[in-house]
């Protein structure tokens, strides 16, 4: 049986949504004030709306082309994408290119007024740049932009796209810094703005997802001058709330715990509401037993001090990816004849959580699942997780045999791994029924088990619409298969190969990888080459600083098919590596259900 996959679903939040007229995304403004386009989504509700009646369902078929501008940063021969969303703010367009360049158009005719290249130095992320944020002083007489890229935090003036060289060293401060780790070993970014707040920029990063990786701390700086004002541990340290659920020390070795999905400002109340991502390394938790706190979590935090108001973990040790993929969203919520003020997130299994944006209590009841426990070695599973009752999931939640598409058709996976030739020449359905797909909280196995809807669905990182005057949320539904399974490190494994099985495999998995398949890459490359590549990144790759010279000799050894005497550490403290990563296609191309 096969069903046509939800693009969009609109939930419409119960005898819960404000009416025409209302005030209903907070006190300081109505939905028909909502005409400009200044925040990072619209507005610092984060929700996608605007009261411009112009265009609408009579004319839209109407539209022509009017102007178009060449944004550029297309580099041959890799992955090139466009994210932003642009701020537009009294006839000027501000927006970013793919290779992380900030630009000023005219909004009405398209004219260039200004670009800056903002070239990222060292090693950094790739060129995924989401938007800006934007500050204006309370006198109103200075106005900044910030931007990020690479690792570096960027102020610029927005009337004339120079920096601001008040601004941290010349213009940017080193989002390295300030980690508790030396600056040079870690690898952060900025993908998505954060949020602006008074005179406060506050910010979360993109980190590394395998072992060694940086802390994802959230920070507040000053707009004026770069200096830290405020930083919370998503980790906790020694005394704070959350210590805990974590090993003893964890908070100087582990990593991940980051928000790089943005994040959503209640102005009146003084909160910033912030979603954190899972702790590294994804899909294998042994080295971090307990619940990982403030992973996978939405903050609620005094926007002016940094302080914890309230917190709501929504997974308990993280095994599948379940960051919470995009901004919350600010609403209101009219209940029993009152009006409630409420945050709502989506999540990657496709639930939408409501709580009250002041006390965090959830607005519908939440269930406590049972969860399986793992089989690998070493793994901490959480005997229980949680699960909201309404709404109702917007994606199917589980994949059953009887929903294949094709299940006699021959199966392929995205992005493959050493274990392909165990399955090749299989169909579809008689390789799933090798699988494990008993739900949400089913661990990662050397079976291999179906994470659904996907690493990267129900919900995603474009995050959800509210309309404030219809009570209606608007959220993309992705629906899509994905398989994780390991396998056991021989215990005379090279140590280059059980690190690249650790860092390297899940993008260069074999000839359908997301990167190139290595497969004699030392015979087109030479050996210090490969080297510097693995360190600095090149590309869509990002850099490796967590491994240090000799873990990137061992990996250049073992793809140039000799071995090395040297120990390698992280491969005995992590016994596995992925056998099979990616989304489960069949021969056509299509997936699985």
């Amino acid at each position: 049986m096969s069903r046509t996959l939800p693009l969009a679903a609109a939930l419409a939040l119960a005898a819960c949504g404000g009416r025409a007229g209302e005030r209903a995304l907070d006190s300081a403004y109505a939905p028909e004030d909502l005409t400009t386009w200044s925040h990072y989504l619209g507005d610092p509700g984060r929700t996608h709306f605007s009261a411009l009646d112009e265009i609408d369902t009579t004319n839209v078929a109407q539209l022509q082309l009017v102007w178009e501008y060449a944004a550029g940063g297309l580099t041959e021969g890799a992955i090139t994408e466009i994210q932003h969303n642009p701020l537009v703010v009294e006839n000027v367009l501000y927006g970013r290119s793919p290779d992380m360049d900030v630009f000023a158009l005219r909004a009405d005719t398209g004219e260039l007024l200004w670009t800056l290249e903002l070239q990222p130095e060292g090693p950094g992320y790739f060129g995924k740049a989401r938007g800006l944020m934007r500050w204006t002083s309370e006198d109103a007489e200075t106005e900044r932009l910030y931007a990020g890229a690479g690792f570096h935090l960027y102020a610029i003036d927005p009337s004339t796209g120079t920096l601001d060289v008040q601004f941290g060293t010349d213009g940017r401060i080193d989002l390295r810094e300030g980690l508790g780790r030396p600056p040079e070993n870690l690898l952060v970014g900025m993908n998505t703005p954060g949020a602006v707040f008074e005179d406060l920029v506050i910010v979360g990063t993109r980190v590394g997802e395998w072992p060694g990786s940086a802390p994802g701390f959230v920070r507040a700086f000053d707009a004026r001058s770069g200096a830290t004002r405020w930083t919370f541990h998503t980790i906790p340290q020694p005394g704070e709330v959350g210590y805990e659920t974590w090993p003893e020390g964890a908070h100087e070795t582990a990593g991940g715990a980051n928000s790089w999905a943005g994040m959503a400002v209640d102005f009146d109340r003084g909160i910033v509401f912030v979603p954190t991502g899972s702790a590294s390394w994804d899909y294998y938790g042994a080295d971090r037993p307990g619940d990982n706190l403030f992973a996978n979590t939405l903050l609620a935090l005094d926007a002016r001090t940094g302080a914890r108001i309230w917190h709501q973990q929504i997974v308990r040790h993280d095994l599948w990816d379940r960051d919470l993929p995009a901004p919350p969203n600010l609403l209101v919520i009219q209940r029993d004849g009152r009006s409630i003020p409420a945050v709502a997130q989506i999540t990657k299994d496709a639930h939408v959580w409501l709580f009250h944006r002041e006390t965090g209590e959830p607005l519908f009841p939440v269930r406590e699942v049972p969860a399986p426990g793992s089989d690998l070695i070493g793994e901490w599973t959480a005997p229980t997780q949680r699960l909201p009752d309404l709404p109702r999931p917007f994606t199917r939640q589980q994949v059953t045999a009887d929903e294949l598409y094709r299940p006699d058709a021959k199966i392929q996976i995205e992005r493959l791994g050493p274990a392909e030739e165990e399955f090749t020449g299989q169909t579809v359905g008689e390789f799933f029924a090798t699988l494990r797909s008993s739900g949400q909280f089913e661990p990662p196995s050397t079976e291999g088990t179906i994470i659904f809807p996907g690493l990267d669905g129900g919900g995603e990182w474009g995050g959800a619409a509210v309309d404030p005057r219809k009570g209606v949320m608007y959220a993309n539904g992705s629906e899509m298969a994905w398989i994780a399974a390991f396998q056991l490190n021989d215990p005379d494994t090279a140590p280059g190969e059980a690190l690249f099985g650790l860092y390297c495999r899940t993008c260069h998995a074999g000839s359908a990888g997301v990167g190139p398949d290595l497969t004699g890459v030392a015979a087109r490359l030479p050996a210090d080459s490969i080297s510097t590549v693995i360190a600095r990144g090149r590309n869509a790759m990002p850099a490796n600083p967590q491994l240090d010279e000799d873990e990137v000799a061992q990996i250049v050894a073992w793809l140039s098919g000799g071995t090395s005497d040297e120990s390698a550490d992280d491969s005995i403290r992590y016994p596995y590596s992925l056998s099979l990563w990616g989304r489960l296609l069949d021969e056509f191309g299509k997936h699985i259900i």
